[in-house]
């Protein structure tokens, strides 16, 4: 078969290109997919999509647990994961589906059924798994749905109430080519990490975060890293680390933020026009509300780094045109909430928030997309349908969901009460791979009657559940590629045929709503094709308001790419709102920076008060805790993989040590354990155990252990995790009250080397499958 023209695909690691066979896909013909030859620094992970490794693990046709198929919902839910599977056809699948959402529905009600849905789903903006399964659900009466997320949950909750939606500022940052002008100090708390910057959730078509470092550090910018991590912060120049111990950086910045207000050159004209509150929050930094002045030497006993060192670094900071920048994973954390407020704070006291190169970062690094110096545009979207249920939770906290129906939570200062869950439907990620403390969570999996998952790989969520329909990927499917920020629209044909009977989840979901009656509503009887077309026509009128004129659908199909640069706007967050605070007001209750809140303050709680402080995290190298387990785990992002997104792919696999996640031990401590590169290590705690391989480094500060989430979770019934899992070890309890956020930086391990033979892991192959 002959080779056609240049196609186009978008995944969350990049767009990429390939050479499309004459007469379209067909059966067991794979084009070869290369990066997309404008991308400066593209990544290689999403090459491996058609690789046959990854592609033994698709879920090839639809399944039924056997003892659910035997003898109906709630039949054995603790054999979730440990029984075999039988294969049935399709018309079944989707009799056996309707019939379910009927049956709770009728017997139950609504909040009965959770559309947990939540993940990277993906980057097409009509085949985006979670859009068209709300939708569905909407139309069957309603689900009970989920806020917030895993990356982001404190922050997402806070920010409102401080300075703005956290959607709105994240589009708004300091777009890079300014920063390399003008910043002269770029101090990162957790860093950049560029392994975290190459995605995005609609396609990263210009990888831009390392290069932009690169030209700030040619520009002359200084770096400062403070972080328990060096690698965290690359520029290709000289970057200045400080070891700082895991979740305080709060009180450094609070240390940091006495210094400013001691030297003579604070001044307080920005505070004064731009923020409200300072005064109740200064009384707490001097130590006039708790007679504990939050002094560089205070600090240093909590954070370990020097006094001096924080007294020189604020002066800097006075001195010279500072940006200051804090990762996410630093609000993944008990009382996660306080260093991005805490930051926020420190920048007003200096002064230069809305000022070319100066102010704060709220996850420089975190995507693609921050930073960028495209514009922010309106993109296509699948038209929503209103969820007539109102329930819902914080969506790291769906363990509580299951185990403790009735119970009341509270969020952003209001109490609530967790439904009773019978039926849980996913499509689009993997609550195996996000989720905390997943021994708790195979408890909590046990509780509903009925799990109905869209999958398209046997991960360890479809493996616990009791009916697995299988899903196209991308590849093979036509869909649009468009992200916020990218300056890219996508044409993603078609480019393979689906594996087995492996259907997209419009179709599958428009005939079980047919066999509800609700196809016409569902499709509103549109093909897949026609939904494209509409839904590019329809963000094309709402992107010529912004003066942009899109080509027709017909040339951009054809066409295959629309590059949209040439309209870059870089800019500088909030400069109007500093030049005018009056007129252009920021989206919080008083219209500027909240250093202190007074609707937060009417919520009365003790571990989110009114403006920011220094919290006692529930576990760390500070508490009495440490005695018996005196590492600190950092769970961060994998360089290899998104979440757990191909990890079993040749790419992914081939950053293993001895066939596990690498876990980074500081050399003095892995000398302490007997402990050298190459080695299988065992990470426990009282919650469970793991086993990964080691890499000894001093990258790694001492009493800091370093393991990447999303390897596969492969955990027997009794035993250790078998492939480095670090959610065997991480704890499932919300930030605050205030946020319900995910804490999962949070935690405390002890290491022994690996003795006897390493037992084999179990996720690569698909679990036993019946042919009925």
């Amino acid at each position: 078969m002959s080779m056609g023209r240049l196609r186009y695909s978008a995944a969350h690691w990049g767009v990429y290109q390939y050479e499309a066979p004459d007469g379209g896909p067909a059966p067991g013909v794979f084009p070869r997919l290369a990066p997309y030859a404008g991308d400066p620094d593209p990544a290689p992970h999403g090459l491996d999509q058609l690789d046959p490794r990854v592609s033994a693990l698709r879920v090839a046709a639809p399944c039924v647990r056997r003892s659910w198929l035997e003898q109906g919902p709630g039949a054995r839910p603790a054999l979730r994961g440990r029984e075999p599977f039988v294969q049935i056809d399709w018309d079944t699948a989707v009799r056996l589906v309707a019939g379910e959402i009927e049956r709770v529905r009728d017997r139950c009600g609504n909040t009965a059924i959770f559309g947990g849905s939540y993940g990277w789903a993906s980057s097409g903006r009509f085949h985006h798994a979670p859009s068209q399964l709300h939708r569905f659900l909407a139309l069957c009466g309603g689900f009970v749905s989920s806020v917030d997320s895993y990356s982001l949950g404190a922050g997402s909750a806070l920010m409102p109430y401080v300075c703005g939606d956290i959607n709105d500022l994240h589009a708004a940052h300091t777009s890079w080519p300014v920063l390399a002008e003008h910043t002269q100090l770029f101090v990162a708390f957790g860093g950049v990490p560029l392994k975290n910057a190459r995605v995005s959730w609609g396609g990263a078509a210009d990888h831009r975060t390392r290069g932009a470092l690169e030209r700030m550090a040619r520009a002359g910018t200084r770096f400062v890293n403070v972080s328990p991590l060096r690698d965290t912060l690359v520029t290709g120049g000289e970057v200045e680390w400080i070891p700082i111990r895991p979740n305080t950086d709060t009180a450094l910045m609070l240390a940091l933020a006495f210094a400013v207000q001691s030297d003579p050159r604070f001044e307080r004209t920005f505070i004064d026009r731009c923020t409200v509150g300072y005064d109740r929050f200064a009384a707490y930094l001097t130590g006039a509300v708790d007679a504990t002045p939050k002094t560089p030497q205070w600090a240093s006993r909590i954070t370990g780094v020097p006094p001096e060192r924080i007294e020189s670094l604020a002066r800097d900071m006075l001195g010279s045109r500072t940006m200051l920048n804090v990762s996410w994973s630093l609000q993944r954390a008990a009382h996660g909430e306080q260093p991005f407020w805490m930051v926020v704070t420190l920048a007003a006291m200096l002064g230069q928030i809305g000022l070319p190169g100066g102010g704060y970062g709220l996850g420089y690094g975190a995507t693609n997309g921050i930073g960028s110096p495209h514009r922010r545009l309106p993109g296509p979207a699948l038209p929503r349908i209103r969820n007539p249920v109102s329930d819902f939770i914080p969506v790291a906290r769906i363990a509580d969901l299951l185990l403790n129906p009735g119970e009341a939570f509270s969020y952003r200062g209001r109490s609530y009460r967790y439904p009773d869950i019978k039926l849980v439907y996913w499509a689009g990620g993997n609550p195996f791979h996000h989720h905390q403390d997943l021994h708790r969570l195979e408890q909590a999996w046990r509780r509903p009657e009925t799990i109905i998952f869209h999958e398209q790989y046997w991960t360890a969520a479809a493996r616990r559940a009791d009916i697995v329909l299988p899903a196209t990927i991308a590849l093979e499917r036509n869909d649009i590629g468009c992200a916020t920020r990218e300056g890219l629209y996508v044409a993603m044909r078609q480019a393979v045929a689906p594996y087995g009977e492996a259907r997209d989840d419009y179709a599958i979901l428009a005939d079980i709503a047919g066999q509800l009656g609700l196809r016409e509503r569902f499709t509103e009887g549109l093909t897949e094709q026609e939904w494209l077309e509409r839904m590019y026509r329809e963000n094309a009128r709402r992107v010529a308001e912004h003066g942009i004129a899109l080509p027709s659908f017909e040339t951009f199909w054809e066409q295959g790419l629309v590059d949209l640069s040439a309209y870059d706007a870089p800019q500088v967050m909030h400069a109007a709102f500093r030049a005018d605070p009056a007129g252009h007001p920021l989206r919080t209750p008083s219209g500027r920076i909240e250093i202190f809140s007074a609707e937060i303050a009417s919520f009365g709680l003790a571990d989110c008060p009114s403006h920011p402080v220094w919290l006692e995290p529930f576990e760390w190298l500070g508490s009495a805790a440490a005695r018996e387990y005196p590492l600190h785990l950092i769970s961060d992002q994998p360089p290899r993989r998104l979440h757990s997104q191909l990890d079993r792919s040749p790419y992914s696999q081939a950053g293993k040590v001895a066939g596990r996640e690498p876990v980074w031990i500081n050399p003095a401590d892995a000398a302490a354990r007997g402990i050298a590169s190459g080695d299988l290590v065992e990470l426990y705690n009282a919650r469970g155990r793991t086993i990964a391989g080691a890499v000894v480094s001093g990258d790694v500060m001492p009493g800091v252990v370093r393991l990447a989430t999303g390897s596969w979770w492969d955990s027997p019934d009794a035993g250790a995790e078998r492939s480095g899992n670090p959610n065997a070890l991480t704890l499932d309890r919300g930030a605050s009250s205030f946020s319900q956020g995910c804490s999962a930086q949070t935690c405390l391990v002890q290491a022994r080397r690996y003795r006897g033979d390493a037992p084999p892991i179990t996720t690569d192959a698909p679990p036993e499958i019946i042919s009925r």
